[in-house]
């Protein structure tokens, strides 16, 4: 069964190329042309040819027939097909009929043809043929009326009974007659089935749309189409066949620099009209789509496709080249000038590819960092990916660098480039501290600090050129030729690269700096504390050989907390306002301490301190701070501490992480 669901969406797709290819060709051909040409050529006598309107009336024509073609159901195009691959056949069948009479009347042999091996060559070879044909034919059609298909078996059957050569000619026009009496009779029972389809079709959609709406419909006719599919492989056969024509045409070897040309034209000759503009944005998507998938495999393997992600479906970069091509007006440039723009925008897409593979590599290569995974294959495959990331885009900046004049616009070509290698510097140089940290065997205390610093360096380096990109495109609009679309892009690049990210790395120092304010603001436990607590960080379930004391009495790792206060503002635990106090009061040292960090049942202490590695990869992530809710929330909650006299109690909320995480 799935061979066959693979045969029928393969035919889905392949039968309906063609009528993509008409809509191209449709496009490309101009009318009035077409018939200054014709006036000047010999054919300007033939009555076909005199008439303008009539031939742009059937280019319309051919319009509505190459849509209907493309959105008939699967089985009735199925049957246009065969019924097309019958008409081919008996057009055959009557041409070697043709050829036949025209060599009998050409050897001038009219005795029996049994007499005559030449002639019974001949008439052997026209009768298998025409023997196939019918055959053909009536399989084609689905039927056992044979003679239906014979009516160019007539010339042999007459040239076997010795009808004179003469007579054999009459008999073979007969013959074509017939079969075109045949034909019309085929179209004319069949003249309402077009208008049946159309009127059956018309009450789908309105069903569809009473019920479903227009979003529905829209939908249903992509996934039944396959368009993105279909694009795709006509775009593909027309870059074929342009290559093809020009090996074909060529003897001689081509240069490496030649060939880099040849592609780069064959793909500006294969984007000329919006269809095949459509067909290379889906060819691209798909190309993104492959490279994407097959780095999340080399990464993960065989695990990369159970949690698969929504975004790298290399949509993004089809998207981009779409934009970039009706921005520019691709379609409307000569071969040379589309092909030199068509390098850029490769360019800009190549380098949204990159994005995207750090985008899937980053996560996974500081996970493999912080844990203990000693695998040296699964560490090869990753830091081999980074190296990659970090040399190939600077290498394609360099590359276009070479080919084109610095200016504004290249300049903001490349930022990208730059800061994917300036991010997977900064991923890399995080793996190293991670492995560093797992070969020493013990936690390195100030660990979240260096890598603030290293993540903050990389980050003031993208801004760096972010505002160097700014600067560059100011300097050229006040003393060069000013744009209103040059502006428009300074401007956005300046909101969106240069403010945006100020205020975020603003904002991310400000919340480090209150956070350390409130972890110095806490109490300290003292070693009798300890003692008298005996239990582990509710955190990282680590030992506490040292600790401080929320407001709440509960007892956590100084630096675990203080990471944890980056995310939200609450106790880990029983998720009370942890506020800073000016005066903060500890805790006698015969006081009885409740037990508030309960070791939960089934953990082990062998994989306690891998959670605080991967709580330090980003300065606010997500998952860290999930991670840490998770484990505090497996913990029973302590009873609240006695009420001094005249104290008012502290407050508890009972807020869970998603009500305060907001950053």
């Amino acid at each position: 069964m799935a061979v066959k669901d693979r045969v029928e969406a393969v035919l889905n797709v392949g039968l309906r190329v063609p009528s993509i290819m008409l809509l191209d060709v449709l496009y490309r051909w101009d009318v009035s042309s077409f018939f200054q040409k014709i006036q000047r050529s010999s054919l300007s006598n033939n009555p076909l040819f005199q008439y303008k309107y009539l031939a742009l009336y059937l280019h319309y024509v051919g319009y509505i027939l190459s849509l209907v073609l493309l959105t008939l159901p699967r089985q009735h195009l199925v049957k246009l097909y065969l019924y097309v691959l019958t008409a081919l056949l008996l057009f055959a069948g009557h041409q070697v009929s043709r050829d036949y009479v025209r060599s009998e009347l050409e050897s001038g042999h009219e005795g029996p043809v049994y007499l005559d091996p030449l002639s019974m060559n001949r008439f052997t070879t026209a009768l298998i043929g025409q023997l196939v044909v019918c055959t053909l034919c009536s399989c084609v059609m689905q039927t056992k009326r044979i003679w239906l298909f014979s009516a160019h078996l007539l010339p042999l059957v007459a040239r076997l009974c010795l009808v004179p050569l003469e007579t054999t000619v009459f008999i073979n026009k007969f013959s074509m007659i017939f079969t075109g009496l045949e034909v019309i009779y085929f179209l004319a029972s069949n003249l309402l089935v077009p208008y049946n389809l159309a009127k059956t079709a018309y009450k789908e959609l309105v069903q569809v749309v009473e019920v479903y709406g227009l979003l529905a419909l829209g939908m249903s006719l992509w996934n039944q189409l396959v368009l993105p599919v279909l694009f795709m492989c006509f775009w593909l056969l027309l870059f074929a066949l342009q290559i093809y024509s020009y090996f074909s045409t060529r003897d001689q070897p081509t240069s490496r620099e030649r060939l880099l040309f040849l592609f780069l034209t064959s793909i500006a000759e294969c984007c000329s009209t919006p269809y095949s503009l459509l067909g290379l944005v889906f060819t691209v998507s798909f190309i993104a789509l492959g490279v994407l998938t097959l780095c999340k495999f080399y990464l993960q393997g065989y695990r990369a496709f159970m949690n698969d992600n929504t975004m790298h479906r290399g949509m993004t970069e089809g998207i981009t080249l779409l934009i970039l091509a009706m921005q520019t007006g691709l379609i409307e440039l000569q071969v040379i000038h589309r092909a030199f723009l068509l390098s850029i925008i490769l360019f800009i897409v190549v380098a949204s590819i990159l994005q995207s593979m750090l985008e899937i590599a980053d996560p996974i290569v500081l996970a493999l960092g912080a844990s203990r995974d000693k695998s040296l294959w699964k560490h090869f495959r990753a830091v081999s990916l980074c190296l990659f990331l970090l040399i190939f885009p600077a290498y394609m900046a360099y590359m276009i660098c070479q080919f084109f004049h610095m200016d504004f616009w290249l300049l903001i070509i490349i930022s990208s480039s730059i800061l994917t290698s300036l991010q997977v510097l900064g991923t890399l140089l995080i793996y190293v501290l991670f492995m560093v940290e797992e070969f020493r065997k013990a936690p390195v205390e100030n660990m979240d600090e260096v890598i603030y610093c290293v993540n903050g360096t990389y980050r003031l380096l993208e801004f760096l050129v972010a505002v160097c990109v700014v600067c560059y495109g100011v300097s050229e609009t006040v003393f060069g030729e000013w744009s209103v679309m040059g502006s428009t892009i300074i401007l956005v690049h300046s909101y969106y690269n240069v403010w945006l990210r100020a205020q975020l790395g603003w904002q991310s120092f400000l919340l480090r700096r209150d956070a350390v304010n409130k972890i110095k603001s806490l109490p300290t436990a003292s070693d009798a504390q300890l003692r008298q607590y005996n239990d582990i960080c509710a955190i990282c379930y680590q030992d506490l050989n040292s600790a401080v004391i929320t407001p709440c009495s509960h007892f956590f790792h100084a630096g675990c907390l203080k990471k944890w206060l980056y995310v939200q503002e609450t106790c880990p635990l029983c998720h009370a306002q942890l506020k800073s106090q000016s005066a903060p009061a500890t805790l006698a040292p015969d006081a009885e301490t409740p037990p508030a960090n309960q070791r939960p049942a089934g953990q082990e202490d062998s994989t306690a301190g891998r959670e605080e590695k991967v709580g330090c990869t980003t300065q606010s992530s997500p998952s860290s701070s999930s991670s840490s809710s998770h484990m505090g929330d497996t913990h029973p909650h302590p009873p609240p501490p006695p009420v001094q006299e005249g104290a008012e109690p502290q407050p508890n909320p009972g807020r869970t992480l998603s009500d305060n995480q907001e950053l």
